[in-house]
């Protein structure tokens, strides 16, 4: 099995490329820094050098090349302009949908954002953000392709708990923060053990182990 990761050097995309490279899935992880290529390899994967802001159609299709699952683990991060929310979070996030397609439909996985919506209210940006967000989820759904989509809340870098909320309706989540670590573990899970987990997942810190994400 071959995993490809947008934003492969992000701490959820290097903790999930451990995880999939311990359970032998061959993990490519696309980065736009050459530099940050031994930080991949460090984790377990292959780094794959392309920017999705300004690569070719044909770049980004050769980099996703056999994939059979790919995940969008980019983002612009905090502090970054409403630009590139724009350019990261949702155009990014299309352009993989895009090649996806032209890809043979591998399933994709999207790290969202809780309450991302298309209509979030507000200028700031944050509002842009979580409208970013929610627009490049409604354009995967809409897409055909086989697709999770998980929302994490406040996301924080304690060590894994190993224990989470899983759920599709945000009133019934079980805190307001997840370690990024837990947020890679639900991810691995998916994609090693339940090729049947799909739609719109909502996640938090709780009480279920991970390893029972989708059972």
């Amino acid at each position: 099995m071959v995993v490809s990761i947008v934003g492969g050097r992000g701490q959820i995309a290097l903790a999930l490329t451990g995880l999939l490279a311990a359970d032998g899935i061959a993990v490519r992880s696309l980065i736009r820094n050459p530099d940050h290529a031994v930080d991949v390899e460090a984790a377990g994967g292959t780094p794959v050098v392309v920017d999705f802001e300004s690569a070719s159609d044909e770049e980004i299709d050769q980099a996703i090349e056999g994939s059979d699952a790919v995940v969008f683990a980019a983002g612009a991060g905090p502090g970054s302009s409403a630009e590139r929310k724009e350019s990261v979070d949702y155009g990014a996030a299309v352009r993989l949908i895009e090649a996806a397609r032209r890809a043979g439909s591998p399933r994709y996985l999207m790290i969202s954002a809780v309450r991302a919506d298309p209509d979030f209210p507000g200028d700031e940006v944050f509002a842009i953000y979580q409208r970013a967000k929610g627009r490049a989820d409604a354009e995967l759904v809409a897409s055909g392709l086989d697709h999770l989509i998980l929302r994490p809340v406040r996301l924080t870098n304690e060590p894994a708990t190993g224990l989470i909320s899983l759920v599709r309706d945000t009133e019934h989540l079980g805190s307001e923060f997840v370690p990024r670590a837990d947020v890679a573990a639900v991810l691995a899970e998916a994609i090693s053990h339940h090729p049947e987990a799909d739609g719109i997942w909502n996640l938090s810190s709780g009480e279920m182990p991970a390893s029972l994400s989708f059972d």
